[in-house]
């Protein structure tokens, strides 16, 4: 049996819509519980790309093994020095990144100047996000993800609805993390 609760109020993204402000880029050092390593022939080159057209900071590097990148907590990119040849077409993984709608067009429009013909989209999805993707000099599939505005009365929540996801509660209460009362 599964059980869903309500948790929209939950992470960076829990602001929806034109109006969703981007949090702080999260410079502290953690456990990282997930995090994306991508192999590279440049390390000079990706990192750039990453900074200066994906919008991640470098938290930390370790010259000729490592280059540590971040964007919110918990968005992490090790950049590592490729041992094998990297592959002519993009892999099968695709990494995707929260972010929240005015930075679609930002990162869309800084990634095509750095490397023409490497972004595809923006695109909505029926799960009420838009979705930028975008080829790194790696070869790396990366997908920033919006939410949109959620409106209760459109076919994207009823949709939604009838998979067992219901709207967000209009009111969050401090210490309902887990849905539970």
């Amino acid at each position: 049996m599964n059980e869903y609760f309500d948790a929209f109020e939950i992470g960076p993204t829990s602001q929806r819509g034109a109006d969703a402000s981007a949090p702080e880029v999260f410079r502290g050092i953690y456990a990282m519980p997930a995090f994306v390593t991508v192999p590279t022939s440049d390390l000079a080159v990706s990192t750039d790309f990453w900074l200066r057209g994906l919008g991640f900071v470098e938290l930390f590097t370790v010259p000729g093994q490592v280059v540590h990148l971040r964007r919110w907590a918990y968005q992490d990119v090790l950049l590592v020095p490729a041992t094998e040849p990297l592959p002519a077409e993009a892999p099968a993984t695709t990494v995707s990144f929260s972010c929240v709608l005015s930075q679609i067009d930002e990162v869309a429009a800084a990634c095509a100047g750095l490397v023409p013909g490497c972004v595809r989209g923006p695109r909505d999805t029926p799960w009420l996000t838009r979705d930028v993707e975008v080829i790194t000099p790696e070869r790396v599939r990366v997908v920033f993800t919006a939410p949109k505005e959620f409106d209760p009365d459109s076919e994207e929540a009823r949709d939604l609805a009838a998979a067992g996801i219901t709207a967000p509660r209009e009111e969050v209460r401090d210490n309902d993390v887990d849905g539970r009362e």
